[in-house]
Formats: C-alpha cells, sequence, structure tokens
C-alpha cells in the first residue's frame, strides 16, 4: 500500500490496530493537544475496539496521517478540526461515508 501524500508535514497520529491491519474499518477519532512535536493529536479506533483492548498500547500505532488516509480517505477533510474534537464516521449499506460529532450529534459536512 503506497502512501497517499495529501497533507503535507501531517504528523503522526495513533492508530488501533484493527484499522491498521483491515480488521475493521475507522469509527472514532478523537483529537487531543498534541504531545510533541511530530504528533498531531488525533487517536483513531475501529468499532470493534474495545476499553481493554485501547488500554494495551501493543493495541495502538503512531502512523504518518497520510498513512491513515490512504486506508481511509474519509479521514482527509477532517484533518484541520481543532483538539477537542470527538468524531465517528458511519457508512452506510451503499458504501457511503459520513462524519458525526459524537457529542451533539450533527452531522459535519465538508
Amino acid at each position: 500500500m503506497g502512501t497517499f501524500d495529501c497533507i503535507p508535514r501531517a504528523g503522526g497520529c495513533v492508530v488501533s490496530k484493527n484499522v491498521i491491519n483491515g480488521v475493521a474499518p475507522v469509527r472514532w477519532m478523537v483529537r487531543h493537544e498534541p504531545l510533541n512535536p511530530m504528533d498531531n493529536g488525533w487517536r483513531v479506533f475501529s468499532g470493534i475496539d474495545t476499553d481493554e483492548f485501547i488500554a494495551d498500547p501493543h493495541n495502538m500505532a503512531v502512523v504518518d496521517y497520510n498513512t491513515l488516509c490512504d486506508i481511509e480517505p474519509a479521514c482527509i477533510p477532517v484533518f484541520a478540526l481543532p483538539a477537542g474534537s470527538d468524531i465517528q464516521l458511519i457508512i452506510d449499506d451503499e458504501g457511503r461515508r459520513r462524519w458525526f460529532d459524537s457529542n451533539s450529534g450533527d452531522e459535519l459536512l465538508f
């Protein structure tokens, strides 16, 4: 899989290995304040990740945000959302992808 370099200097994000390994698609994304200059703050989870799974650091990996976009192109437009963002990706039966704010339930339109 080649990296889809759509966002220059995007930095790294922490992603569930369920997403990275194709076990389950992206479902949840939460943006924290970055921990260091290379961190963009995004934390990415699949719909099958449990609290127990997430708590084990071996189940998460740091990847370049462009690598995440290569796995799930729907992540491209949400990159610029601010720290504090908590969003979920809903994929309907026809494969259409839609982002929603996890707190308000509002659809995010890009």
